[in-house]
């Protein structure tokens, strides 16, 4: 979703979330962002379902599983990462896995702003628009509605499933408190500072 992240040590916050005793935070971006983002611009973007995306050869192929939003209380990206339904570590080393992902549509008018906007933002490390698709076309199998097209978006907790996959257990709140962009550090800066 984003080359950026915020880490923290027990008792210290990350926006108005404290990191309980004993516990590191992570911080992500969240794939909601980016519909901030579209938003601010003019741009509807309708978030439909939470899912896991099997890559190939680092190419996007299909949904391996799909939660709608608005049938789910809790995140489903959430519920994916609880059920070992991820392989992120495969899909980061040799290209080929199951990462998290959302599905997203924007008006067909929308379409070409939507694409420059997301080489705007991938220029700012904000590069989790996987593929937008055609008006009116499915999108990786998905149907998109009349006048709609689709829009892949990678999951923010994919580090967390990582982290899961390796046997480190974590405890998620996702869309849970608001932090300055300016102040998130970069994945490979983050690395150098804790090792």
């Amino acid at each position: 979703m984003s080359d950026r992240l915020v880490i923290a040590g027990e008792g210290e916050q990350i926006g108005d979330v404290i990191v309980p005793e004993g516990k590191v935070g992570l911080g992500t971006v969240c794939s909601v962002t980016i519909n901030g983002i579209f938003l601010k611009s003019g741009i509807p973007l309708v978030s439909k379902f939470g899912g896991v995306l099997q890559t190939e050869d680092t190419e996007p192929s299909r949904f391996a599983a799909l939660i709608s939003y608005e049938g789910s209380s809790l995140d489903p990206l959430e519920i994916f990462i609880r059920s070992n339904m991820t392989d992120v570590i495969s899909a980061v080393r040799n290209g080929t896995g199951r990462i998290l992902a959302s599905f997203r549509e924007v008006p067909v008018v929308c379409v070409d702003e939507a694409h420059m906007l997301a080489k705007k933002i991938a220029k700012i490390g904000i590069g989790g628009i996987l593929l937008i698709g055609k008006p009116n076309q499915p999108l990786l199998e998905m149907p998109v509605g009349i006048d709609k097209a689709g829009i892949v978006i990678v999951g923010g907790l994919n580090p967390i499933a990582a982290l899961e996959e390796s046997g480190i257990n974590s405890e998620s709140k996702a869309m849970s408190t608001l932090y300055e962009y300016s102040k998130l550090m970069s994945f490979k800066d983050s690395l150098k500072m804790h090792l």
